[in-house]
Order: C-alpha cells, then sequence, then structure tokens
C-alpha cells in the first residue's frame, strides 16, 4: 500500500480480507478533469454546490471500479470444501450493480447462478463476492456472464456452471431509445446445464417462489 492510498473498509471473513482503498494521487488527477468537464457543459465549478464534486465523483468511479483490484479466483479459493455433494447449488437475486463501458452509466439488477459440485463446495457469500468482483469493472453485460461462469468453472471444476443476469440499463432508459422499461438478459452454460433437463430444473428454480 502506497502513502497515497487510505483504506476505508476492511472486512475479514473465513480467511479472506477484502479491503476497499482510495488512492489520493488518483483521486487528485482524477478530479482535475471532472473540474474541466463541469466547465465544458456549462457550470461553475467553484459555485458552492459544486465545489466538492470533482472529488466526490472521483472517489464514486474508484469505488465502483474497485474490482480490476480484486482476484476473483482467490476469493473462491478462500472458502473451497471438500464435500460429497453432487446437487445443484443455486444461489439466486443477487443484487448487481456496474457500469457500462460504452457510456459510463450504471446497469443494474440480478444475478442468479448455480453449480453442480464435483468433490468441492464453496462457501455461499463468495458467490456474491465474485460477482462483485467482476460487475464493479466497466462492463457489457454479456462479458460479465461469462466472467462470472468461467471463473466459477475454471476454480472449482465442477460438474457444471450455471449464470443468468437481468439488467437494466441507464443507456438505454435515460438516452438512446430511452425505453425505461426494457430489461436485457444474458446467460451462459458449462457442463451439465447444457442438458435441457437439467437447465429447465435450473430455470425453474430461479423463477420458483421458494422465498
Amino acid at each position: 500500500m502506497d502513502k497515497h492510498t487510505q483504506d476505508f473498509t476492511e472486512e475479514e471473513n473465513e480467511g479472506y480480507v477484502k479491503i476497499d482503498r482510495y488512492n489520493q494521487g488518483r483521486i487528485d488527477s482524477i478530479a482535475s478533469h471532472y473540474k474541466d468537464i463541469l466547465e465544458q457543459i456549462g457550470e461553475d465549478p467553484q459555485r458552492e454546490g459544486l465545489v466538492k464534486t470533482p472529488e466526490r465523483v472521483a472517489k464514486a468511479l474508484q469505488f465502483l471500479t474497485h474490482g480490476y483490484d480484486t482476484k476473483p479466483e482467490e476469493i473462491l479459493r478462500s472458502a473451497m470444501f471438500k464435500e460429497d455433494y453432487s446437487q445443484m447449488v443455486v444461489v439466486k437475486d443477487i443484487e448487481i450493480f456496474s457500469m457500462c463501458e460504452h457510456h459510463m452509466l450504471p446497469f443494474f439488477g440480478k444475478a442468479h447462478i448455480a453449480y453442480i459440485p464435483n468433490g468441492h463446495i464453496v462457501g455461499l457469500s463468495k458467490i456474491p463476492r465474485v460477482v462483485d468482483a467482476y460487475a464493479r469493472r466497466l462492463q457489457v453485460q454479456e462479458r460479465l456472464t461469462n466472467e462470472i461462469r468461467d471463473c466459477i468453472q475454471s476454480t472449482l471444476n465442477p460438474a457444471g456452471v450455471a449464470v443468468v443476469i437481468e439488467c437494466k440499463h441507464l443507456c438505454m432508459s435515460m438516452r438512446g431509445v430511452q425505453k425505461q422499461n426494457s430489461v436485457t438478459t444474458t446467460s451462459a452454460f458449462t457442463g451439465h446445464f447444457k442438458n435441457e433437463t437439467t437447465r429447465a430444473e435450473f430455470l425453474r428454480l430461479i423463477t420458483a417462489g421458494l422465498h
């Protein structure tokens, strides 16, 4: 950690330490550009409501993209356990907040993830952490879906992985076609989930009102 970096939260859980940090050097650099942007759109960056806006935006951007500093595979490896269980494990309704790389506007929604263990299971909290690790980057939903799938498949080596993501994109609802109620759904499957029967069971479970 360099002298410009300040920790603002630290959490330890099952051997994995998550640290969010601000790099003051980056904050200052990003903030200076946002001051110019405010001027370019016709605003006065010195007026009371905007004086601290460049720094706030810089800190927000650093938080929203902190996934670049995380290693999703290590998150999973920190809580892998040998277990003789070979049925489907489903974690659904995982909240997602990410930034579209095309317009740098948010997209948000839910991820539904399942895997079929093949000798190892993983602590359930680690799957949402993996989602966050990839979502907190500049993204497109299609790549995000594949990255989550591939990380779980390559790290746990399960008999199959299924990922379905449903999101609303502000680049569609605030600009462009301005369709406020549109939802984008993406999916990715490996192994047994390529079988129609197994995939149908997964889709039934994530749409069932079991909770």
